[in-house]
């Protein structure tokens, strides 16, 4: 006896090879809402009031699946099916239409000594000092470094215990660049074979 509110549902269901539910079952019965189950291959169909029937789920075979612990479902096309668990540490891959595999994370960034790049290029930084990295910065024009040269280029330098440092050696040839100025704290020494050379107009002060 149905209750009020409540339509009642007329279940078709058949374990046997000649009397098989299918959708066609739905849509030549009488009119009401309906479902069919195929206990062959495990498909549920629903029929609304309006007559129009849906493929609610297939079983993935005809046996109950019992999935390995920590494995994901994920469907076939014409089946639901279960992934292998993985290893601990592993990410779940898409594989498009196929089935998602698990892969190992690749290892870190690759670091190389990187000396001939005549460009400006961004230092970057972290978001913390320990811990996981959840975001890197870069320095953007306001911080450039050249790896052929190693020129670092910055907007201001600041020396926050009040003490800017220069050895008292130069140790590498240097061209200074047309329209820059230069100071050192002396006394300097230039050894024998190295040359600073200074464009015209331009100025190296030695205090």
């Amino acid at each position: 006896m149905a209750q009020s509110g409540y339509t009642p549902i007329l279940l078709y269901g058949s374990n046997t090879a000649s009397n098989v539910p299918s959708a066609s079952n739905l849509t030549s019965s009488t009119s009401g809402v309906e479902l069919a189950l195929n206990y062959t291959d495990g498909r549920l169909y629903f029929k609304d009031n309006a007559g129009t029937v849906q493929l609610l789920a297939i079983r993935a075979s005809s046996t109950s699946v019992v999935p390995t612990a920590g494995a994901i479902p994920y469907g076939t096309g014409t089946a639901y099916s279960f992934t292998a668990a993985g290893t601990s540490g592993q990410y779940l891959q898409s594989n498009g239409a196929g089935a998602p595999t698990w892969v190992t994370p690749a290892g870190g960034v690759t670091l190389s000594n990187d000396t001939a790049t005549a460009s400006n290029l961004y230092p970057t930084f972290a978001s913390a000092t320990s811990g996981s990295v959840s975001t890197i910065y870069t320095g953007n024009a306001n911080l450039l470094y050249k790896p052929s040269t190693g020129e670092l280029q910055s907007q201001a330098f600041m020396a926050i215990n009040g003490l800017m440092l220069n050895n008292s050696t130069v140790n590498a040839s240097y061209t200074l660049p047309t329209g820059y100025n230069a100071n050192s704290v002396g006394p300097m020494t230039i050894p024998s074979g190295i040359v600073v050379t200074i464009p015209s107009g331009s100025t190296w002060a030695i205090i």
